[in-house]
């Protein structure tokens, strides 16, 4: 049997129960008020002809209905993404809150909505803390990285916007956490990074996501068109972070966590390693075994596997075509949830960490492995990520077992880095 052919007890498991999927909802495509140098989905806009429209009323509804009934869960979590969803206006969502309470049908609705920051103001602030949305806010760090590459249309900086809209959901009572993009300028620097979240921004849930993406020149742009690794030209863009240099940014920042702020400040990749450790699901789909169960609905109605998959090879239907339950039972989705798994070299599946990796995310794999299969370009850095915290990670494993808060490893912290 070939490698690409395993099905295991437990993708049938995963078929055969109860229906639970997350969406990321593109109701205004690709549009936003900025021209971030490294965003992977302004681009998008080229595959529907240039300019998108918004999602129309008629649709938005249809989403919401079959995107509810097809989650055979208690609580469903609608997720608001772009470009800029705040594109769409205050009363967009207030329609789709109502539309939410139509189809509810005793399911507990949770919402929540990623955003650049810069175009917030009270209004927008009323509705969030008004709703309970949990607001993800776009930051890569201190002014000279965040203003390196996140500009408006116009060239413009925009850091200084971004921190007075953190400051107005500080006051008003939205709860925030920070994304931030971890490119070629943020190399040695993860120490700093992480203080400036904590003690600046004051951010208690951080996301670390890293810029490794493809690019070609095209005649009439003012800047390279971010691609696909396989397309015809391209090469890998000049603000992508370095395997050596990702490695080390995490280290750096987990140095910092680690001996002062376990159960104080979470980072999405270090709960998603202790669950890892600990055997359960890290609730990160790069560090899952397999993938596909956090389809992209775009403006129109399309649907995508993944939100780094939105190329017209990996479309999965239409919703106004075919009910969203339908494509997400398809075999196309099912296939390309699997091939992360069953589409890893051998060296991978029997490398040490491969329990806590799982061979990170599909879209950074663009290396090839000793058996001719496709390797993640970020290896030498994750690996690195999870030798350096092994034992912090058995330390807290075995307080977990002992049903000890994990927050006990950080004087075992201090002790082991001499800082006591």
């Amino acid at each position: 049997m070939k490698n690409k052919d395993i099905f295991t007890f437990r993708d049938a498991e995963k078929q055969a129960g109860p229906v639970a999927f997350s969406t990321m909802l593109k109701p205004a495509g690709s549009a936003c008020n900025l021209d971030c140098h490294y965003c992977y989905y302004l681009d998008k806009a080229v595959q529907y002809g240039g300019k998108q429209a918004v999602m129309s009323d008629e649709l938005l509804e249809l989403y919401v209905r079959q995107y509810i009934e097809a989650n055979d869960v208690d609580t469903v979590q609608f997720c608001w993404h772009g470009g800029e969803p705040l594109l769409l206006g205050v009363d967009f969502y207030r329609r789709a809150m109502d539309f939410q309470q139509k189809y509810a049908d005793g399911k507990r609705i949770e919402n929540t909505l990623q955003t650049n920051g810069t175009l917030v103001d009270e209004a927008w602030c009323d509705l969030f803390a008004g709703n309970n949305f949990l607001v993800g806010i776009s930051l890569d760090g201190p002014q000279d990285i965040h203003d390196a590459f996140r500009l408006t249309k116009g060239g413009r900086p925009t850091f200084e916007r971004v921190m007075r809209t953190i400051g107005m959901f500080q006051r008003s009572g939205v709860e925030y956490n920070t994304l931030s993009v971890v490119n070629r300028l943020c190399e040695g620097r993860g120490g700093e990074i992480y203080r400036f979240f904590r003690d600046t921004v004051h951010s208690r849930y951080m996301q670390f996501l890293p810029a490794v993406e493809h690019v070609v020149d095209k005649p009439g742009f003012h800047r390279p068109l971010i691609v696909s690794p396989e397309r015809e030209g391209a090469r890998l863009a000049e603000w992508s972070v370095t395997a050596e240099g990702y490695g080390q940014f995490l280290c750096d920042l987990f140095d910092e966590w680690v001996v002062s702020d376990v159960g104080r400040c979470y980072v999405q990749l270090f709960d998603a390693t202790l669950a890892q450790w600990c055997g359960v699901q890290p609730g990160v789909c790069s560090m899952g075994e397999t993938c596909g169960d956090a389809l992209v609905v775009e403006h129109n109605g399309d649907v995508y596997s993944c939100d780094h998959f939105v190329y017209p090879e990996y479309k999965l239907g239409n919703i106004r075509e075919t009910p969203l339950a339908e494509i997400y039972r398809s075999r196309k989705r099912v296939d390309f949830g699997l091939a992360k798994r069953n589409a890893l070299p051998a060296e991978c599946l029997r490398c040490k960490y491969y329990f806590a990796c799982r061979g990170e995310c599909p879209k950074h794999r663009f290396e090839t492995g000793s058996d001719g299969c496709r390797k993640n370009s970020l290896c030498e850095g994750l690996y690195r990520y999870f030798r350096h915290a092994e034992p912090y990670m058995d330390y807290m494993r075995e307080l977990l077992s002992k049903q000890q808060a994990p927050a006990w490893v950080v004087p075992f912290a201090r002790k082991r880095m001499g800082l006591m």
